[in-house]
């Protein structure tokens, strides 16, 4: 594992960006793997404004999200669907046609997971797959004690999960208690992987993901076992770790 300490939260977007835009540069029909939540808000921002300053071309692009709820239509606001289009889609050259995130209305949940994962396959994997990293190591909403092999699937989200991500709406039983998400072992497929983590709050989960024992009750801790991974982390989120 490459890990890459940055001063704080804009200096690990900054970094994370340079990685992301060389994939792009060196690739420009490169598949990547995208993620939400406030941890790559900077770098969607960053990415952005390198696109604009005519640093980047996305027309050839393709994408496809880690993880969408259940039960919330493309036009909700807390929908994974909206928050890309608001936050890296709707500013840059990508082809509406070439993003894919799992849907989150299907009457089928189960089915709707299985073709994502074909869509995975059909474009011809995931060349670099972004991750954040959530408090109790859980990747996607891969939770604790979720199978190591498993694809796309429908999860229930942990109290945990849930509070984490009451922040982001107006009441805590508005957010909802099940998302499809890639698999562990969808992720783990991916020919590289970029995680970004910030804050004192993460601290120990860094430590015991990355440099505790690889178990499914720290989900990310399997990624200590994939070729290519790089891992950007401010000090604060490093502070446990004997670098």
């Amino acid at each position: 594992m490459n890990i890459i300490k940055a001063t704080d939260y804009n200096d690990m977007s900054r970094k994370a960006a340079n990685i992301i835009s060389a994939q792009v540069i060196l690739k420009p029909n490169s598949v990547l793997g995208l993620a939400t939540g406030s941890s790559p808000l900077g770098l969607y921002s960053e990415l952005v404004k390198r696109y604009k300053q005519g640093d980047l071309d996305f027309s050839q692009v393709k994408s496809v999200n880690l993880d969408e709820y259940m039960g919330l239509t493309h036009d909700n606001p807390q929908s994974y669907y909206y928050f890309m289009n608001e936050n890296l889609f709707g500013h840059i050259n990508i082809v509406p046609e070439n993003t894919h995130v799992p849907d989150g209305t299907a009457a089928n949940a189960e089915q709707a997971c299985a073709e994502y994962e074909k869509v995975i396959q059909s474009l011809g994997g995931i060349d670099l797959q972004l991750l954040g990293l959530g408090n109790n190591g859980h990747i996607g909403f891969n939770e604790p004690g979720t199978a190591f092999e498993q694809h796309t699937h429908c999860v229930e989200l942990t109290e945990s999960t849930i509070q984490a991500n009451s922040r982001f709406f107006e009441k805590l039983e508005d957010v909802p208690t099940k998302a499809c998400t890639m698999g562990i072992k969808s992720i783990m497929m991916a020919k590289k992987i970029l995680i970004i983590v910030n804050g004192k709050g993460k601290a120990d989960i860094v430590h015991k993901a990355f440099f505790g024992p690889v178990t499914p009750q720290v989900p990310a801790s399997i990624l200590q076992m994939h070729p290519d991974v790089t891992l950007v982390a401010d000090e604060e989120a490093l502070s446990l770790c004997n670098l």
